[in-house]
């Protein structure tokens, strides 16, 4: 095994973001993958982010690209404001069962 097959402790970011009510459940995979549902909608968006500092560039499976924030442990990506799952700020209407 060589130096770049070692695995490497996740991203601070990585786990799951929702909207404050719910709809729209963004998860940054430790892998540098994302996977955004939005409703009922599971997968809606896919795709790739990288972060450098507290700034994220996203580009989608079909090259479409997005860029976020991450202030005060809230993650503001594009027009949404997403907390991190089980913020108390998080209403549970709308959201999409991970069953």
């Amino acid at each position: 095994m060589t130096s770049n097959d070692m695995p490497r402790d996740p991203h601070p970011y990585v786990g799951v973001w929702v909207t404050a009510d719910g709809f729209i459940r963004q998860e940054l995979l430790p892998d540098g993958r994302y996977d955004e549902a939005r409703g009922e909608r599971r997968s809606a968006y896919t795709g790739r982010y990288t972060v450098t500092g507290s700034h994220i560039d996203y580009v989608d499976d079909t090259g479409f690209t997005a860029t976020g924030d991450i202030r005060d442990g809230v993650l503001f990506h594009e027009h949404l404001v997403l907390y991190r799952e089980g913020d108390p700020r998080v209403r549970r209407k709308g959201m999409v069962s991970r069953g």
